[in-house]
C-alpha cells in the first residue's frame, strides 16, 4: 500500500473512532482542534495492526491532528529518529500529552535522548523545557543504572531543588516527575531524591478544569518501595 493511501486510511479511521465525551475531556486538559477524541485503547488497536512504521509515524505527526500525533509516537521507530526529527516534533507539540508523553517517549528511546534532554531543559519555552524533564524521567526508567551518569543526575536533582518553585507551570510538574523517576528507578539515588522531595515540599501546578492532582514525590517513592518495584526498570518508555 502506498504511503499516502495508508495515511489517508488511518486518519479516516481515527476520525471514525472519535468520541465526543473523550474530546470534551481532552479539551479541558489543553487539547485543541484539530483532533477527534480517540481513546488510547483504540489508538493501540491501530498500533497493533500497523506495528512500527517510521514513514507513517512522521506523516501522521505532520498532520497536526493530536490523535494522529499521539499514534505517531506509538508506532515510531525510535532508533531512526534524528535530532532534526526530534526537534521538529517537540516544536510542534502544542500540549502536554504530546510534549511530555509522545515526544519524551520517542526521544528517550532514541540514540539522542540525553543530548536532547540536556538541550530542552534549558529552553525558555515551557512545553520544550517540560519535554526535556519528561525525557530525563523516561531515560532513567529504561536505562540500567550502570549506563547512567549518576553525577549528572545528582546535579539535576539539585537544580530541581533550587529552581522548581520558580519555573513555569508544566515545568514544575515534570520536574516533580523527575524526582519521582530518579527516586523510583535509580536505587543509588533514592535517598537523595527523597531528601530533595522533602526540601521542596508541596509543588503547586495549575491543572486547569480537571480533577488531576500533583503527586507528592516522597509519598510516591515510598509507594514504589512498598510495592517492591524500587529500581525495577521498564522495557519501554511508551505506554
Amino acid at each position: 500500500m502506498k504511503a499516502n493511501q495508508l495515511l489517508s486510511e488511518v486518519v479516516a479511521e481515527l476520525k471514525k473512532a472519535g468520541n465526543p465525551t473523550i474530546k470534551k475531556t481532552l479539551m479541558r486538559h489543553g487539547a485543541r482542534e484539530p483532533f477527534f477524541g480517540v481513546k488510547v485503547e483504540d489508538l493501540k488497536k491501530i498500533q497493533k495492526r500497523v506495528k512500527t512504521n517510521q514513514e507513517l509515524a512522521l506523516a501522521l505527526y505532520d498532520t497536526g491532528i493530536s490523535d494522529a500525533m499521539y499514534l505517531a509516537g506509538l508506532i515510531a521507530d525510535d532508533a531512526q529518529m534524528s535530532k532534526k526529527d526530534l526537534q521538529h516534533w517537540v516544536d510542534g507539540a502544542y500540549w502536554y500529552m504530546l510534549s511530555e508523553y509522545t515526544v519524551a517517549w520517542v526521544a528517550a528511546g532514541s540514540r539522542h535522548g540525553r543530548e536532547m534532554a540536556r538541550k530542552w531543559i534549558k529552553s525558555r519555552k515551557e512545553h520544550v523545557a517540560a519535554a526535556g524533564w519528561a525525557t530525563w524521567s523516561n531515560l532513567v526508567s529504561i536505562t540500567e543504572d550502570d549506563a547512567l551518569d549518576l553525577t549528572e543526575l545528582r546535579q539535576l536533582l539539585l537544580q530541581v531543588q533550587d529552581t522548581i518553585h520558580d519555573q513555569p507551570n508544566r515545568v514544575r510538574h515534570t520536574m516533580n516527575g523527575f524526582i519521582i523517576a530518579v527516586g523510583g528507578y535509580v536505587r543509588a539515588l533514592t535517598s537523595m531524591a527523597e531528601e530533595v522531595a522533602a526540601r521542596i515540599g508541596k509543588v503547586t501546578v495549575d491543572m486547569g478544569d480537571t480533577a488531576c492532582k500533583v503527586p507528592d514525590a516522597a509519598t510516591y517513592i515510598q509507594k514504589m518501595k512498598s510495592r517492591g518495584t524500587l529500581g525495577k526498570k521498564r522495557k519501554s518508555a511508551k505506554c
